[in-house]
């Protein structure tokens, strides 16, 4: 499964906002340095998704607030 993700990156609170099915705004405490966001990012969408952190991974974005992640559901899910 595929998600579009826009991360706001050293935000006061962190915030998850789904636009639609598969879009998703999320707003971290992280800086965009290091990877310390985007392994933030990854954590919290395991989190909804009830998965582990391993079967998030980002695809497109890893230098841009805009992201596409692939995250691996169980059969029963999908």
């Amino acid at each position: 499964m595929y998600i579009k993700v826009r991360v706001l990156a050293k935000s006061k609170k962190e915030e998850l906002i789904k636009k639609n099915k598969d879009t998703y705004i999320v707003s971290v405490k992280e800086p965009a340095e290091r990877n310390l966001a985007n392994k933030r990012i990854c954590e919290i969408m395991a989190d909804i998704f009830s998965v582990s952190v391993k079967q998030v991974k980002i695809i497109n974005g890893h230098q841009s607030p805009s992201k596409i992640l692939s995250i691996n559901l169980p059969e029963n899910l999908v």
